[in-house]
């Protein structure tokens, strides 16, 4: 019998209305967070990021509208609502967004959002990781670079194949139980976990790395081709 094959991920192309919709700082960083962590309410939101719970609060209804996040089903109360980013990626750039000032400024403000995100929590893990790791944890994390001349095609084939066994292998690990010592884990190819997470942040067994707390108010994901998943 033939194997079923898994759907992908959604890749959700934004148009000029979502994408000025995204284009603040805080919500991109809302959203990295939901990503980073899983879903979160407006107070926990502005813990992390060093904010108050009214301005997530307003920010999280704006990206909702867009469906950028939604409300968790049958969690939380009318005052203390949950949120979370639907699953799939977010492709910022696109040639219909191009021919527009407005538009190519949204991008690259969303973009350079996320950038800064993942070089923050990369500069700490590098900084930080051996004083704060278990060995464990250093032999399982990986910052690799490679170079190499390629086509445009070779490289968009190359970045397609890595893209697909990754995905792959993404939600096989998704599909498992969560074990004990599970923690919010970042991937660009590098693969490392991030430092400083607060005990009640990343999902039911997470915990602080030691006593390490730097960085987790600085806002990612993985990217490929300006798609943020």
């Amino acid at each position: 019998m033939d194997k079923v094959q898994e759907p992908e991920l959604p890749v959700r192309k934004v148009d000029t209305a979502s994408l000025k919709a995204l284009a603040h700082p805080l919500r991109v960083q809302i959203l990295e967070m939901l990503s980073r962590y899983g879903a979160q309410t407006a107070c926990s939101l502005a813990e992390l990021l060093n904010e108050s719970s009214g301005a997530t609060s307003y920010h999280l209804r704006q990206l909702a509208k867009f469906d950028f996040v939604r409300e968790v089903q049958g969690k939380g109360t009318a005052r203390e609502r949950w949120w979370e980013r639907p699953k799939g990626a977010i492709q910022i750039t696109s040639p219909e967004l191009a021919h527009s000032p407005a538009t190519q400024e949204a991008s690259r403000l969303v973009t350079r959002e996320f950038e800064r995100s993942r070089q923050a929590v990369l500069a700490d893990f590098m900084a930080h990781g051996m004083e704060s790791l278990d060995e464990e944890w250093l032999e399982a994390a990986i910052v690799n670079t490679a170079n190499a001349r390629m086509s445009a095609e070779q490289l968009g084939r190359y970045a397609r194949a890595m893209e697909a066994v990754g995905r792959k292998l993404l939600e096989e690990i998704r599909s498992e139980p969560e074990a004990d010592d599970a923690r919010p884990v970042q991937i660009h190819i590098n693969a490392f976990p991030i430092l400083g997470v607060p005990a009640w942040a990343g999902g039911k067994k997470s915990r602080d790395a030691k006593s390490h707390a730097a960085s987790t108010a600085a806002s990612t994901a993985a990217t490929t081709e300006g798609k943020e998943s």
